[in-house]
């Protein structure tokens, strides 16, 4: 199908998309435990490791959540593990506007692309002052579409998460966004739980909105390890996100679910080596064949000493490694040809050998 989106984009000097490498969004998330000092540790070690981006979550807990809503259900997933109201969680791991500029500049300084997904309006505008380079749409706003159209009006790149969601909201959503003119999207499956499990990952889905949407591909993961972006990555995903932590048994809601900086540099590495062996899809020899496409094959031998002048018959010819003669495939070709020369047991017969 014909692309609705480009197939590729620029985040400052970062190519995403087709026949580039995979682009790696370090999520802080949480993570940060309430210190800026500790968010900028974060980003450094991202970019130590490997990361492109270094990524916040801007939002404000009244904008986000509602204490009575939250009360009012008897939750089994991660928000009911909490053991505390909900909108205290997400009060304490507010990421302060007033830090949002420095972080910025900060990873811009030390040269990794900060991100961020703005849950609000007032951060939307306020991230969009400070020259963000891509938007993140969580997946819990796919279906506020209103907010979906505010972004993509902003012009920039946007990387829409679909967990937890239809096809049919995950087309209204990208419709939201092509209506607006904006072609920057990276499409990313995502399991919304936190951790999530890998009967779950779903990573064909890939291949659906590959087909239906025309976007380039990404996925934002909560499976333990690099499994799931691995299988990714093999389908065609361009853009992998991940939590990051220092340690996972820090207290926080995202700690637990999130990789370590080893983990985490350990995936991108492999991911290249997954990139160098994914190949080009073309079919032939490769360099280190060349001895190889010889020495295990067969080629057509004399199986006994041949007189100059006699007819080949065969009994007198064997399938032998190496392929230093004729290849098998021709044997009915020479049968009854005669030879130029006496030939030993065992030597190759060739083309020039015969007449």
């Amino acid at each position: 199908m014909k692309n609705r989106f480009l197939p590729t984009f620029n985040i400052g000097k970062r190519k995403i998309g087709e026949d580039a490498p995979t682009y790696f969004i370090a999520e802080i998330g949480a993570n940060f435990d309430g210190s800026i000092e500790k968010a900028k540790e974060y980003a450094r070690l991202a970019k130590k490791i490997g990361a492109d981006c270094a990524k916040i979550q801007s939002f404000k807990a009244d904008k986000i959540v509602s204490r009575r809503g939250f009360a009012s259900m008897k939750l089994k997933g991660v928000h009911g593990s909490w053991k505390r109201p909900v909108d205290e969680v997400f009060r304490e791991v507010e990421f302060a506007r007033a830090w949002h500029k420095e972080f910025f500049e900060y990873c811009w300084s030390i040269g990794i692309t900060p991100s961020a997904a703005a849950y609000d309006y007032e951060a939307v505008d306020l991230v969009d002052k400070l020259g963000i380079e891509f938007y993140k749409i969580g997946s819990g706003d796919i279906t506020w579409l209103d907010m979906i159209e505010y972004i993509a009006k902003k012009g920039k790149p946007i990387f829409l998460a679909t967990g937890a969601s239809t096809l049919a909201e995950v087309n209204e959503a990208v419709c939201t966004i092509e209506a607006t003119g904006n072609k920057n999207l990276v499409l990313m499956q995502c399991i919304t739980n936190y951790p999530s499990k890998f009967e779950s990952a779903n990573i064909n889905v890939l291949n659906t909105y590959r087909e239906a949407f025309g976007a380039i591909l990404g996925y934002s993961d909560h499976t333990p390890d690099d499994v799931v972006p691995l299988g990714a990555v093999a389908l065609g995903a361009k853009v992998i996100e991940k939590h990051i932590t220092l340690d996972r048994s820090l207290s926080g809601p995202d700690h637990p679910h999130s990789m370590t900086f080893e983990e985490f540099g350990r995936m991108i590495k492999r991911t290249r080596e997954l990139e160098s062996a994914l190949g080009t899809g073309r079919k032939e020899v490769v360099a280190e064949e060349s001895e190889t496409v010889i020495v295990q094959r067969r080629g057509l031998t004399a199986a006994r000493d041949l007189k100059k002048g006699q007819s080949l018959k065969k009994s007198d010819i064997v399938e032998l490694r190496p392929a230093l003669g004729i290849y098998p495939k021709y044997k009915a070709v020479i049968l009854g040809k005669r030879l130029k020369k006496n030939m030993k047991e065992g030597e190759p017969i060739r083309w020039e050998d015969i007449v």
